[in-house]
């Protein structure tokens, strides 16, 4: 690694700081009104969906170059206010994740790491990370995921209260107590799990992690406790490599199409649910299994993810056992548009589809 002297971090961190701080005051309008932390609306009383403008991260255009589409967040929350899915005030948005809610699932040692720039480089899989001043890449990076990590707590806890919560953020399923991972810092699910369960709000959890890469960071968080089943589709040959273990892992081989996947989904997802007898499900929502995905080795069309998620939607509406879906991987320039899609049937079907003033019919 390229050692830099004092005066070669001040300019970096100079010629980082000012573009954040000109996004950090200038956020797009929509997203003026959900900064600050507060409460939204339930569409038909069933589907809250949770989102934040803390969750985008600008970096100066230099997040373009990461394989994250870290803007994803934002594109989708813009669509469904642009199609009038939603208003900004219908919106819960969350505060950050604080260190006694981390600590609940990662070590002390883990989180003091990530005050090194080289350690965090490697879990973000980043390498400009490694040239940033620890504070800068806190404020830029990691503050955003544990905005997220707020995110997913809040859709956890509007989900066991309505039904159905929708964390635009969140699937971090790589991240491990004492390490980071595969883009992944904390370990959101797994947080929110322990927060609930210390709240006394569930008892039992299920995880459908369908992201086409193993949820290992999540089988390993709940290695050995009976009380959280983990359950993973995704492609064998791919990263993680070796894979953790999880309650039940399903490794297909590459190239899968529609039917396939769907048929194995079908198969077991119900004989799971009846299994692990949940108080709640995760949806892990990742869409790099995805034919235009480019880590990912699958060939699902975007009918097929839909399809995929609105079955896992279905089984549990249909048991009354509330959900949560986060949204996971995907990387391609279509990642965002594809789970927009599912959040868009989501609220159409089992919430409310509301209008904007501006699209009302003029009297």
């Amino acid at each position: 690694m390229v050692k830099l002297t004092r005066r070669r971090k001040v300019l970096l961190a100079v010629v980082i700081v000012a573009p954040v701080a000109v996004w950090w005051f200038t956020p797009p309008r929509a997203m003026r009104q959900v900064a600050d932390a507060r409460d939204g609306n339930v569409l038909d009383r069933r589907v809250a969906v949770v989102f934040s403008a803390n969750y985008d991260v600008s970096l100066a255009g230099i997040e373009r170059f990461y394989h994250f589409d870290i803007h994803k967040y934002a594109n989708i929350y813009r669509q469904l206010v642009a199609d009038g899915l939603l208003r900004p005030e219908d919106v819960f948005v969350p505060e950050e994740a604080m260190q006694e809610e981390l600590l609940l699932v990662h070590t002390k040692e883990y989180l003091q790491d990530l005050k090194d720039s080289g350690k965090v480089a490697r879990y973000l899989e980043f390498d400009a990370v490694a040239y940033m001043p620890s504070e800068i890449i806190d404020v830029a990076f990691l503050r955003a995921f544990r905005y997220c990590t707020g995110g997913t707590i809040l859709a956890s806890r509007l989900a066991v209260k309505h039904g159905i919560g929708i964390n635009l953020g969140g699937g971090y399923h790589h991240a491990r107590p004492d390490r980071g991972s595969g883009f992944c810092i904390y370990a959101d699910v797994p947080i929110a799990i322990r927060k609930l369960q210390k709240e006394g709000l569930i008892k039992r959890a299920l995880l459908v992690d369908l992201d086409v890469h193993q949820g290992d960071g999540s089988a390993i968080c709940f290695a050995g406790d009976d009380d959280v089943f983990t359950f993973s589709i995704h492609d064998e040959h791919n990263y993680p490599i070796p894979k953790a273990r999880s309650d039940l892992d399903i490794g297909l081989e590459g190239h899968v199409d529609d039917a396939t996947y769907l048929k194995v989904l079908r198969d077991n997802l119900p004989t799971i649910i009846q299994k692990a007898k949940p108080d709640i499900i995760y949806l892990l929502a990742g869409v790099d299994v995805y034919a235009g995905d480019r880590l990912g080795h699958m060939d699902l069309t975007s009918k097929g993810i839909l399809e995929r998620d609105m079955l896992v939607f279905d089984e549990a509406v249909k048991r009354k056992i509330p959900i949560v879906m986060v949204l996971s991987g995907g990387y391609c320039p279509a990642s965002w548009r594809l789970q927009y899609n599912t959040v868009r049937k989501v609220i159409e079907t089992r919430g409310r589809a509301r209008k904007t003033e501006q699209d009302e019919p003029k009297p």
